[in-house]
């Protein structure tokens, strides 16, 4: 094998990177931002079935709850953040 030869690491390089990257949002914002809101969303759950308003707040609480989930996800698929 000489220099210029074989099909290099690029190809797997850039998906490690954005997977790192993805771990580092998960770890860093994905998982405080879920605890700090969950109180939130256990809080207001019950009473969205008396009061129909607090139905879509709970909904919109319940995907950032969900955020780590979207970390994750794309983490395994070593998907760009952009």
């Amino acid at each position: 094998m000489g220099s210029g030869e074989g099909s290099g690491s690029s190809g797997i390089c850039p998906g490690l990177i954005y997977s790192f990257a993805w771990f580092i949002v998960l770890v860093f914002l994905g998982w405080p931002i879920a605890f700090f809101i969950s109180w939130l969303y256990v809080l207001l759950l019950p009473f969205s079935a008396c009061i129909s308003p607090l139905v879509r707040v709970c909904e919109t609480i319940l995907r950032v709850v969900q955020l780590p989930l979207a970390c994750a996800e794309n983490l395994i698929k070593m998907k760009p953040l952009c």
